[in-house]
């Protein structure tokens, strides 16, 4: 188990990766930086989307493109999401963390606002912690 300082500094890298991967769909300020997936993620990184019953599991890539499309297409504009609570474990090089969201934008023309919940697992590679999967659900999912 990590002492206290040790722990600070991982949770630090934590909370970087996150911050990382929130902003790379982020386009009210710009272009999304989507590329920045592949810096946090480890290469067989996967993503699941889980509506009601309904799961869609995604590697980096197919998830990556079709966001990558409506975010500069003009399909989804002035759109951002962001952490508004968390609640991290670290054990030795493995991490855990549940967090909860907002996000905001403009689709199709129409104003929206939601939010959810995403689990994230972290795992610490030679290259430094990196998130290993993550699975989200929004709290409304036809916003």
């Amino acid at each position: 188990m990590p002492n206290r300082r040790e722990s600070d500094v991982v949770k630090a890298e934590l909370d970087e990766l996150m911050r990382l991967f929130f902003s790379a769909f982020t386009n009210t300020d710009g272009p999304p930086r989507t590329d920045r997936i592949h810096e946090v993620f480890i290469p067989e990184g996967t993503i699941i989307s889980q509506t009601g019953d309904r799961t869609v599991v995604y590697d980096l890539g197919s998830f990556i493109a079709p966001r990558q499309q409506i975010l500069t297409d003009g399909t989804l504009a002035e759109f951002a999401e962001w952490e508004v609570g968390e609640q991290t474990q670290i054990y030795g090089s493995i991490a855990h963390r549940f967090s909860e969201y907002r996000k905001s934008g403009v689709q199709n023309g129409r104003r929206f606002e939601g939010g959810g919940h995403k689990t994230i697992q972290f795992v610490r590679t030679p290259a430094g912690w990196r998130i290993s999967s993550i699975a989200w659900e929004d709290d409304d999912p036809t916003s």
